[in-house]
């Protein structure tokens, strides 16, 4: 029989156990609404009002080092042209990175490890970023060397994205060799089609099984096939392109940069050419969210049976219409999707929902049990806590890099060296942009209402007027035929 000291006891022990959940959810702050309102500020006040937002929720020199906030700050200050410090920024954030591949190399363990996750929420976890992110940080990296000139640099950033592609690879085999193997041990559901409830259709759709994995990108692998090509190193840019048709296979611009490497790398050609090579990277719309769902799961204690609460993500499929042309000038170049992040991120969702069930099943075996003690020893008291902290503490992880774009489309095609007005499906890009070089890169941005357009670099030098004027209208004929295919 429980003495009303004991019992006063447990009473002041049952809320000291409600005051240390709650101080975990003070730490478990939703990204998906700090993302939101930088997004809000920007389309309010512009990307100086969104940077400033973001900036704000920093409060330690611990929150300015953090991943996240490198990632997303970078892209804002991209979004700005501010091409030097958005790189500041990615270094930061590319420096959790390679501390991540560090550990991944050497101590695997400590990775699959996730003890804390499991006992209270998987969002006290330590963000690692997105295999997918991770990738595209160093794409962009590369796109901001590009811009500033700075070829050499982005060739090494290239590397690395092949370099850091392996390594996921090799650790998420062991992740899931390991989730699987500990599921098997606890009796835990496997997947995400096992969850009563969860909306499977949203990770099982045709786009997402298409994609080979969760973390390659067919424009990061153009891009490289793009820059060695320009760096005049064939042998090396032919793989890149190689790769990025077997991601995006069927796409007209992606399998011309291959077929046409040959002849666009020979002497002949460039003694000729009179006309930029332009490659135009059309982004647009916004990476997706991953909104928490919550799920109820009964678990069986030694007095019988409680509900204990679980939480997973859900990404909604996006519903924005996609583009489909780029027109400069009197002519029309075909803008193809390379990337969608909308599908990158459910299938990261879906290559991860083993291990988030297996971690889930765990909590609420852990919560169950709590409650069950709590209700013993403290009556109608201790089960209010244990049903409140269970609920406070159980939010699915809703960090993500939501600055990016929604999808990136590709176009390349011959210009003659000047200023271009261009249009996106009939949205006309405020001012002209100016084309020059053998080579041009020209990103553009349609952010909400507003087409951004980002530094063109432009590359090499181009044949002298005399000797290439009867090519340039072979060139022409060449480029709309290639993109209207």
């Amino acid at each position: 029989m429980t003495t009303p000291r004991s019992y006063r006891a447990t009473r002041v022990w049952a809320a000291l156990m409600l005051s240390a959940f709650m101080a975990g959810c003070a730490n478990m702050a939703s990204h998906d609404e700090l993302a939101t309102e930088v997004q809000t500020a920007s389309r309010a006040g512009g990307i100086p009002a969104a940077i400033a937002r973001l900036d704000a929720s920093a409060t330690s020199d611990s929150d300015k080092k953090a991943l996240l906030y490198n990632l997303e700050r970078g892209e804002l200050l991209r979004l700005e042209n501010h091409y030097d410090e958005s790189t500041q920024s990615f270094m930061v954030a590319d420096e959790r990175v390679k501390e991540w591949e560090d550990t991944a190399r050497s101590t695997p363990e400590k990775l699959m490890g996730n003890v804390g996750a499991a006992l209270i929420s998987e969002r006290l976890k330590t963000y690692e970023g997105e295999d997918y992110e991770k990738v595209f940080l160093t794409t962009r990296l590369a796109l901001n060397r590009i811009a500033l000139g700075d070829l050499d640099g982005a060739r090494v950033d290239v590397k690395r994205t092949h370099e850091r592609e392996a390594v996921i690879a090799e650790f998420r085999a062991k992740e899931v060799a390991e989730a699987e193997k500990e599921a098997e041990g606890k009796g835990a559901t496997k997947g995400g089609a096992e969850i009563n409830g969860y909306p499977v259709e949203t990770l099982n759709d045709p786009e997402v099984l298409e994609l080979k994995n969760g973390y390659s990108n067919a424009l990061s692998h153009y891009l490289s096939g793009f820059l060695y090509e320009v760096l005049n190193e064939p042998d090396l840019a032919a793989p890149g392109y190689r790769h990025a048709i077997e991601l995006k296979p069927g796409t007209a611009v992606l399998d011309e940069g291959l077929r046409g490497l040959d002849e666009r790398t020979s002497f002949t050609w460039k003694r000729r050419q009179q006309m930029t090579d332009v490659l135009f990277i059309v982004e647009a719309g916004d990476a997706p969210a991953r909104k928490p769902k919550g799920f109820t799961l009964p678990v069986p204690t030694g007095r019988g049976l409680v509900t204990a609460s679980i939480s997973y993500p859900v990404i909604d499929p996006s519903g924005d219409a996609l583009l489909t042309k780029l027109a400069m000038d009197q002519q029309e170049l075909a803008l193809e999707r390379v990337v969608d992040v909308n599908v990158m991120a459910r299938r990261a969702l879906k290559d991860q929902m083993p291990g988030m069930v297996l971690r889930g099943f765990t909590r609420a075996l852990a919560k169950g049990v709590m409650q069950d003690q709590l209700q013993k020893n403290a009556g109608l008291f201790g089960a209010i806590v244990g049903m409140v902290a269970s609920v406070a503490t159980e939010k699915a992880d809703d960090r993500m890099w939501r600055m990016l774009p929604g999808r990136i489309y590709v176009a390349r095609g011959y210009l003659p060296p000047g200023s271009h007005q261009l249009a996106i499906d009939g949205r006309g890009v405020t001012g002209k942009v100016d084309i020059g070089g053998q080579y041009a890169l020209v990103p553009l941005r349609i952010y909400g209402d507003r087409v951004l357009v980002g530094e063109v670099a432009r590359i090499g030098t181009l044949a002298p007027d005399a000797a290439a004027a009867a090519a340039a209208p072979d060139m022409a004929s060449k480029s709309v035929a290639v993109q209207n295919k």
